[in-house]
C-alpha cells in the first residue's frame, strides 16, 4: 500500500486539491458562509479572524465565501472552453490525419497556425469590442485557443498510428478512413487527450483569471479570483489578505491540476515512470561515468 501511495504521489495529490476546490464549487450552490453579493460596510477590511475566516474585502463582503463562489466561476469558464476545444479540435485533428496532404488537411493546419498566433486575451479583446465583457465570452475566447491545441496534438498522435499494422489490417479488410479513425485511432488516443484536457484545464484556470484581471471576464457581482486580485492592488500594504487569498486558490488550483495530469501521464505509461525510477536509483556519480564512457566510445 506504501509502494502504491508513493508512485502515485503525484496523482493523489493532485486529485485531492482538484477535489478541494471542485467540493467548494459545489457546494457553494447551496450554501456560503455569507451572502457574497450583499455589502456590509461596517466590517470592511476584517482581518482573517472568527468569523471571517479570510477576513473581508473593502465593501464588507466574506473573502471566504467570495473564494467559494470564485471557484465555481474558474471552474466552469475553463472546463467548458477545454469541453469547446476537444469536441471541435479533436475531429479535425483525425479527419487531417486520416487525409493527410489532401487540401483539408492543408487548410485546417493554416488555419491553426492563424489562431495560434492571437493568444487568448487578445481574442478575448477582440470579442469583447463587439460582444461586452463577461463570463460566457471569456469561454469563447479561451474555447477557441483551444481548439488548435488539440488539433494539432490530435492530428501528430494518429499519424503516427496511421502506420501500424492493425491499421493497414483494418484498410485491407475494407474499412472507411472515418470508420478506422472512429473505430481504432481515437480509442488509442485517449489517455493522451485526457492528459491533455488536464493540462488545457489548469491553463483555463489561469486564462479566466487573467481575463477577469483586466476586466473582461466574470462581470460583478459574480465574484472572480482575478477580479478579487486587480481590487486588491491597491489596498495591498494595509490588507494584503485581499491579494493572499485569492492568489493562493489559483496557485494549488492549477498546481492540483498540474500534478494530476502529470500523475494521468505517468500512470498511462509506465514506461516513463520505469525511467524516471531508474535514473532516480542511479547514483550521480555513475551517471557521470556513464555519459563519459558513452563519449568515448563515440570518439
Amino acid at each position: 500500500m506504501i509502494q502504491f501511495l508513493r508512485n502515485r504521489r503525484n496523482l493523489i495529490i493532485g486529485a485531492l486539491l482538484c477535489l478541494v476546490f471542485i467540493a467548494a464549487a459545489i457546494v457553494s450552490f447551496f450554501w456560503t458562509p455569507y451572502d457574497v453579493t450583499t455589502l456590509d460596510i461596517a466590517n470592511k477590511l476584517k482581518k482573517p479572524a472568527l468569523p471571517y475566516l479570510f477576513g473581508t474585502d473593502h465593501f464588507g463582503r466574506d473573502i471566504f465565501s467570495m473564494i467559494m463562489v470564485g471557484a465555481r466561476t474558474s471552474i466552469a469558464v475553463a472546463l467548458v472552453a477545454v469541453t469547446i476545444g476537444m469536441v471541435v479540435g479533436v475531429p479535425l485533428g483525425l479527419f487531417a490525419a486520416a487525409n493527410r496532404g489532401a487540401l483539408f488537411d492543408e487548410l485546417i493546419m493554416r488555419g491553426n497556425d492563424l489562431i495560434f498566433a492571437f493568444p487568448a486575451l487578445l481574442i478575448a479583446i477582440m470579442i469583447t469590442a463587439v460582444f461586452g465583457p463577461g463570463a460566457l465570452n471569456a469561454i469563447i475566447a479561451i474555447g477557441i485557443f483551444n481548439i488548435p491545441v488539440f488539433a494539432r496534438l490530435t492530428r501528430a498522435a494518429a499519424l503516427s498510428l496511421w502506420e501500424r499494422d492493425y491499421i493497414l489490417s483494418a484498410r485491407v479488410a475494407g474499412k472507411s478512413r472515418l470508420r478506422i479513425s472512429a473505430e481504432h485511432i481515437l480509442p488509442n488516443l485517449l489517455n493522451l487527450l485526457i492528459v491533455q484536457g488536464t493540462i488545457q484545464f489548469s491553463l483555463g484556470v489561469l486564462a479566466e483569471a487573467g481575463l477577469s484581471y483586466v476586466g473582461l471576464g466574470a462581470q460583478p457581482p459574480t465574484p472572480s479570483w482575478g477580479r478579487m486580485l486587480a481590487e486588491s492592488q491597491t489596498m495591498f500594504s494595509f490588507a494584503p489578505h485581499l491579494a493572499i487569498f485569492p492568489g493562493l486558490a489559483i496557485v494549488l488550483t492549477v498546481l492540483g491540476l498540474n500534478l494530476f495530469g502529470d500523475g494521468l501521464r505517468d500512470y498511462f505509461d509506465p514506461k516513463l515512470r520505469h525511467n524516471r525510477r531508474s535514473e532516480a536509483a542511479v547514483p550521480l556519480d555513475e551517471l557521470a561515468l556513464l555519459d563519459s564512457e558513452k563519449g568515448r566510445s563515440i570518439k
